[in-house]
Formats: structure tokens, C-alpha cells, sequence
């Protein structure tokens, strides 16, 4: 039996597919993502908290569910939107189907749906909210909860880590490197684990006093949900960290740092989601097919004289990056890390990294 599934968009926009998850109905902003594989990782990203997304590559499913692929416990997206639901799987590392995976997570899934007017209303129109159902509603009823639903200004508390995480080397030598974690996926700490680093995750409301008692080498302020705007206590917390160590921010903590010092953020028409995105470096010229996933930027109009901008986005020319070589910043909106996307852009990482080590180097050999 085929069981039907709704999408009510804000402006009364009502599609029907068929359900592949869980029952039930579920209100959140309506975005798309481009990338061609990744979508176990997509629908674990803290970062899509309170979204519902559509994938615009056609064919999903078809690899299954790898539980080493996942960026977070749990998914934090509201739904999942596709075109055609591959149901076979086919990959020797395959844990789970993606239905299976969906259901355990009481996540709604709706197949057979055009995605492609769905991505396009969105490029023309701008971000919108909506609701999935898998039940018989009154849709003029979803339609007025939808219309009067407002995203989340603390969605950043529920994505957080509630403890603090270490990973210790009892290596005097070791670089120490603190992480706030506003929603910071898995492959970032992997990626610093790899380097042999001194980790320490914090949470995202940890006192400016309580990061500096840390001594760390070095700061990370990782990537998250929502509008940054809305973190008024965490930009407070860190303008009082800003020159007292290096502070290197990704995605949501790219933002943060720009409000910390001063700069502005925007919402994007429709954000910038998938995995190739082109950005070029100012200062080499070289391109970076790179890995995104925000909906807000930082604006040029009335940027510090403290800031200088380093990457553009070559589709729309929205700033990518930026450093502060006052303060010792260095800032990226896309992701390094990459997973799902291109490993153009871990050069970048890297960089930041061996900075960091070269100078605890530097000051242990006097």
C-alpha cells in the first residue's frame, strides 16, 4: 500500500508524494542542497536543525546508511524531500537502508516529488517555510500553523554539547586547541584528532573566563544553526576573547566573529547548500570547489578596516572568507573539512593548523 505524504509551503503551495519514514506533521524552513552523494551526513549536520530539505540529485538511497559517515548522533534536519527513493541499496559498507534509518529517527521522508520546482521556486522566490504530513489534515489549518511559524533563536542550545569533551595526548608539548561547539560536526574533530591535537570541546554558552582558564593555543568556533544575530550572548563572550589568542571560525563561527568585530550579517535569498560551490582565493587566485551549507552572509557594506576579506563566492560574489591579522583571525564561511563535498579547501585547514603548531614550536625553543 502507498502511503502519501504532503508539502505545505507558506505561500499555500500544496505537492503530494509518497512517505518513506516516519508518521506525523512537521513545521520548518524549506531548503535545498545540490551535492550528488552525502546525504547521510547532510541529514546529520547540527547545522540543518529545524530544516526540511530537498536534495536535487535525483536518485537517493542507493548506498545505504554508513554509521562512519555520520556528523552528529542523531538527525537534526525535520524532513527529507527527494525525487526517485532508491530502496536496494548497494555499497559494501551499507549498515542500513536510508527508510530504515528515517524511521529510528522519527524523521518524515516524501519521494516522488518534483524537486526541481521546488529548488526552482525557492532560487526565484527566497527561503520559505512549510510543513510535511503524512496524515489526512485539514490543509488550510497546516497552511495557518505554517504561516505562523518562526524559526528558533536558541536552536543553537539544542544542538550543543551539554558536557565538555576532551581528547588528551599528556603530551606538555601538544598543541591545545579548544573547540566551541555551537553544532560542530564529527569530520571537524577528526580532522583536528588527525593532526595529533589537544582537543577540547566546549559548549557554546562556556564563559569568556572559563575559555581563557583553559589556556588554549588556539581557538574554534564551529559551525551551527540559525540566524547569528540571534547569538547575542555568545558574540559578547567572544569580543572578550578577540587578541588574546587565535581564533579560527567555520560557517556559523565565520559570522560570529564578523559581529564580534563589528561587521553585519544578512540572510541569503536562498542560501548556499551542496557541495560545489565555487570559491576563489583573493590573494593566489586559486579556485576551490568547495563544501556549503549557511543562509546568512556577511555583508561588504560598512566592513571594519580590521578585516580583510581572502575568499569569494565566485556564483553570487558573497564574502567566503576573511582574516585579521590585528587580532589574529582567520575566518571561512564553506567547510574545510569538506564530508559531503571536494577536499579542494583542506589545504586551508591544514595551513591554520601548521600556523598554530609552528608558533608553540617557535615560543618552546625560545
Amino acid at each position: 500500500m502507498v502511503n502519501k505524504a504532503y508539502i505545505i509551503i507558506e505561500d499555500g503551495t500544496i505537492l503530494e508524494g509518497i512517505s518513506f519514514g516516519a508518521n506525523g506533521t512537521y513545521y520548518g524552513e524549506l531548503v535545498f542542497n545540490t551535492s550528488l552523494v552525502g546525504y547521510t551526513e547532510i541529514l546529520t549536520d547540527p547545522s540543518y536543525a529545524e530544516q526540511i530539505i530537498t536534495l536535487t540529485y535525483s536518485e537517493i538511497g542507493n548506498y545505504g546508511v554508513n554509521f562512519e559517515d555520520l556528523e552528529s548522533e542523531k538527525i537534526y534536519a525535520k524532513g527529507l524531500i527527494i525525487k526517485n527513493l532508491c530502496e536496494h541499496e548497494s555499497h559494501y559498507k551499507s549498515e542500513k537502508k536510508l527508510k530504515d534509518f528515517l524511521i529510528e529517527n522519527n524523521i518524515i521522508g516524501i519521494s516522488n516529488v518534483d524537486t526541481r520546482f521546488i529548488t526552482k521556486k525557492l532560487a526565484c522566490e527566497g527561503s520559505k517555510m512549510c510543513a510535511i504530513t503524512t496524515q489526512n489534515c485539514d490543509f488550510d489549518e497546516i497552511l495557518h500553523k505554517v504561516k505562523q511559524y518562526k524559526f528558533p533563536k536558541d536552536v543553537v542550545s539544542y544542538v550543543s554539547t551539554r558536557n565538555i569533551i576532551k581528547y588528551e595526548k599528556n603530551n606538555p608539548n601538544t598543541i591545545k586547541l579548544g573547540i566551541i561547539d555551537f553544532g560542530c560536526k564529527n569530520n571537524i574533530v577528526k580532522e583536528i584528532l588527525k593532526r595529533g591535537i589537544d582537543l577540547t570541546i566546549l559548549p557554546y554558552n562556556t564563559t569568556s573566563d572559563e575559555i581563557l582558564a583553559n589556556n588554549f593555543d588556539a581557538l574554534l568556533l564551529s559551525n551551527g544553526p540559525g540566524d547569528p544575530k540571534d547569538c547575542t550572548l555568545i558574540i559578547e563572550n567572544i569580543k572578550k576573547i578577540i587578541g588574546k589568542m587565535p581564533i579560527f571560525g567555520i560557517c556559523l563561527g565565520y559570522q560570529i566573529l564578523a559581529l564580534a568585530l563589528n561587521a553585519k550579517t544578512d540572510r541569503l535569498k536562498f542560501g548556499h547548500r551542496g557541495g560545489n560551490h565555487p570559491v576563489i582565493d583573493l590573494r593566489s587566485g586559486k579556485v576551490f570547489m568547495t563544501s556549503q551549507n549557511h543562509g546568512y552572509k556577511v555583508m561588504d557594506e560598512n566592513l571594519p578596516c580590521d578585516i580583510e576579506v581572502t575568499h569569494r563566492n565566485l556564483n553570487d560574489n558573497t564574502i567566503e572568507g576573511f582574516e585579521s591579522k590585528k587580532y589574529n583571525i582567520k575566518a571561512l564561511q564553506f567547510h574545510p573539512e569538506a564530508s559531503p563535498g571536494p577536499l579542494d579547501a583542506s589545504l586551508i585547514f591544514d595551513n591554520w593548523v601548521n600556523d598554530i603548531i609552528n608558533k608553540k614550536e617557535n615560543i618552546y625553543n625560545g
